[in-house]
């Protein structure tokens, strides 16, 4: 064999290799774990819609009936069902871990946070007023903390905005509108800070994120309307893995992408439909310390667990 055909030879084998990857990284593999049932006892789950992973493992759902059950990473129910103090309005729609490791809940038509230890006791409440004037809130979809003790609460219809408040509750400032330019939101469904220290927001009906400081400045946004890589169709939710690694949940593509801080996509996972490696409009991701991905498969009724 001489030198160029070699070359040749070697060419089309990355070629091959390269295409392989490509097909493999948006084909459905084989999820590792697929746990829960319809249902209204103990363990069951009823339209999951958030999740949270606390620092000692366990995992918290909020479903359509309003409760939040505690899961150990294998699915197995701790022991721990309970519900925020009214629900007739509506149910949470946010589940997030505070510094201290305390459950923070979303309580979205009460216009509030809710801070419960690991077993389910309340500590305090941030918010409560509805309104649009600086510190009330409307539908509050999320909430987050930085280092510092500082809270961020989204929210969106009535406000499309994020409310930055101290570690005490008390109102520092908030920025948005409802629109398509920087620093304008369409429905943010879910925030998170990334390795950089910035804070990295769902803006799920305008198909992106977003990117600030925690100053509220604008930094970059990524993604936009398709069903490509690097693209997003109605984005849900979105976390980080150790090693910054991004992962977004896109309720309308019925998938997961795997990117880079920038937005560069690094892989996909799932396809619509019912089985093992298939989601139905899912709403909440999650990634534990072993860098597995948990997928919360709504429309199934279900979590997945896999790995990218």
């Amino acid at each position: 064999m001489n030198t160029r055909t070699a070359l040749a030879l070697v060419l089309i084998l990355i070629a091959g290799a390269v295409a392989l990857s490509f097909a493999l990284n948006r084909k459905p593999g084989a999820p590792e774990l697929v746990w829960g049932q319809k249902g209204v006892q103990d363990g069951d789950i009823s339209r999951p819609r958030a999740i949270a992973i606390d620092p000692h493992g366990r995992l918290f759902l909020v479903d359509f009936t309003a409760r939040i059950q505690a899961y150990d990473l294998d699915g197995h129910h701790l022991g721990l069902t309970f519900t925020t103090p009214d629900f007739r309005n509506g149910r949470p729609s946010g589940l997030s871990i505070d510094n201290d490791g305390n459950l923070m809940v979303s309580d979205s038509h009460y216009h509030c946070v809710r801070i419960y230890t690991h077993d389910g006791v309340e500590l305090k409440t941030i918010g409560g007023a509805g309104g649009k004037a600086p510190g009330q809130f409307g539908y509050i979809s999320d909430c987050v903390q930085d280092p510092a003790g500082n809270y961020y609460v989204s929210e969106f219809g009535q406000n499309d905005r994020i409310t930055k408040l101290d570690p005490d509750g008390k109102f520092l400032w908030c920025v948005g509108e409802n629109g398509q330019a920087p620093r304008q939101f369409a429905r943010i469904r879910a925030m998170a800070f990334g390795p950089d220290g910035l804070l990295y927001c769902v803006d799920a009906c305008n198909h992106r994120i977003q990117v600030l400081t925690t100053d509220g400045e604008f930094v970059r946004a990524f993604g936009g309307p398709g069903h490509g890589p690097g693209e997003f169709h109605f984005p849900y939710d979105l976390s980080f893995g150790d090693a910054g690694e991004l992962y977004v949940v896109e309720r309308g593509n019925h998938r997961v992408q795997k990117l880079t801080k920038e937005g560069v996509s690094l892989g996909m996972w799932g396809t619509p439909g019912r089985e093992p490696g298939q989601l139905a409009d899912p709403w909440a991701v999650a990634v534990d310390k072993k860098g597995r991905v948990h997928v919360v498969d709504t429309e199934n009724h279900r979590v997945q667990r896999v790995k990218f």
